[in-house]
């Protein structure tokens, strides 16, 4: 059995998470949601418990009872989305009976293969619990693992300076009863949390009880913020077969893997590289540009003479003639008008920085372009800086550079009309 933690808000990936959960952003076509419940049916897990409370009824509504991923999948609410520990807590009355029990969290892009050596590495220790652990470049983004001949000896919350080996929690746990009855006893963390974490301590002061299964890079990746979301991208293009399942005109040039949905049209005079995904009902082209790393969901449009680069474009959007796209994720139902640019690298070469929750953050990306929410619409020659955010239903008037995040829904940016000899041309802002 596994618990499938799906309740939280996400909002360090908004304007992504004002309209959708987290769980079911889409990467290679399909919601990340997707990847954890085939990798848990690869590993042989028959029932799952979705722990929700964030838009809990879209969740539900996609997923049911998890019959077509060969699982049976029932949910438990999360009254209040107040920490790890506390969801896990919320599920186990239905995991009650189990030797042991699967938890991961909802935000991972991960392989089966990832499961399989967490799972394997507790059937050989048999501990009270297993933890997974991968190598991470930045350990003061993650809560880091201290271990010691394979067994947990402390855990550290995003610390500010690492000497370590760069071991961060994974968010895959094997917990016995005992470790599920742990989780029920932790107190309020300093962020005022229950957290996960504090139980798994408290486990692994009694001794050798906590086991650290370290995962391959390949196999594990935390989507924690929106850039995350074009490397999970990438990931999961890379491991498409593909497939030709709609129209490909003559003139249009296929090269690499590239998937075609059914009911795609790919216009004449396209050239589409891999990996690719060109979602169910897109139409593309003609005579337009598809570099590697794309996804384009369903019913998307791209018009003549455009250029779409290692950007997810969400279902419905139309992106008008002599466009450029690149390294962005574009939101659902998004109309850019002809001419509209994304630029995505800055002139001193630096990584693109990106305020997430009121904090400005190194992506550690030198190739960044847009965020943008649903329901955006952009004049002709509209231009967006560098890692710029933009909430949904904002309309950006013909011409306007967007230099700075657009926070507010139904913001209608658009140049001074009246200017003064000599005056440059400035954006104002309205309320839609």
């Amino acid at each position: 059995m596994a618990i499938v933690l799906a309740a939280g808000k996400g909002e360090r990936m908004r304007p992504l998470t004002l309209t959708r959960p987290k769980v079911l952003l889409e990467v290679g076509g399909k919601p990340l949601l997707s990847y954890t419940l085939e990798a848990l049916r690869a590993a042989g897990v028959g029932n799952a418990i979705l722990v929700v409370n964030y838009m809990e009824e879209v969740i539900k509504s996609w997923l049911g009872d998890g019959g077509r991923f060969g699982l049976e999948v029932r949910y438990v609410r999360q009254a209040e989305t107040r920490g790890t520990a506390d969801a896990i807590a919320c599920a186990t009355e239905l995991a009650e009976g189990e030797e042991s029990v699967l938890v991961v969290y909802g935000d991972l892009f991960i392989t089966p293969e990832a499961l399989g050596a967490v799972l394997a590495e507790h059937s050989k220790h048999k501990p009270l619990a297993t933890i997974a652990a991968a190598r991470v470049k930045e350990p003061g983004q993650f809560g880091m693992v201290v271990a010691e001949g394979g067994w947990l000896r402390e855990l550290v919350e995003k610390p500010v300076t690492w000497e370590g080996p760069p071991l961060a929690n994974a968010g895959i746990y094997v917990l016995t009863p005992e470790a599920l009855e742990a989780m029920k006893a932790v107190h309020p963390s300093e962020r005022g949390e229950l957290e996960a974490t504090d139980a798994l301590k408290a486990l692994a002061r009694e001794g050798d009880t906590v086991r650290v299964a370290e995962l391959k890079a390949e196999d594990w990746l935390d989507v924690g913020r929106p850039w995350d979301l074009l490397e999970a991208n990438e990931r999961a293009l890379r491991r498409l077969k593909p497939a030709i399942l709609g129209r490909v005109e003559t003139g249009a040039s296929l090269n690499g893997p590239v998937v075609v949905a059914e009911g795609a049209r790919v216009r004449s005079g396209a050239y589409v590289e891999g990996p690719a995904f060109i979602g169910p009902g897109a139409d593309v082209g003609p005579n337009c540009y598809i570099r590697p790393c794309t996804s384009l969901g369903a019913r998307v449009r791209i018009g003549n003479a455009c250029e779409i680069k290692n950007s997810i474009v969400m279902e419905g959007t139309h992106i008008g003639h002599l466009s450029y796209v690149g390294d962005s994720i574009i939101g659902a139902y998004c109309n850019l008008g002809a001419g509209t640019i994304t630029a995505n690298l800055r002139f001193d070469k630096a990584n693109v920085r990106v305020t997430v929750k009121g904090v400005e953050v190194d992506t550690g990306r030198r190739k960044l372009g847009v965020i943008m929410g649903d329901f955006v619409q952009t004049g002709i020659g509209a231009l967006f800086m560098p890692g710029v955010r933009v909430w949904p239903c904002c309309w950006i008037g013909a011409n306007v550079v967007v230099e700075r995040d657009i926070t507010e829904e139904g913001r209608f940016v658009r140049l001074k009309q009246e200017l003064a000899v000599g005056e440059v041309p400035k954006a104002e802002e309205k309320s839609g």
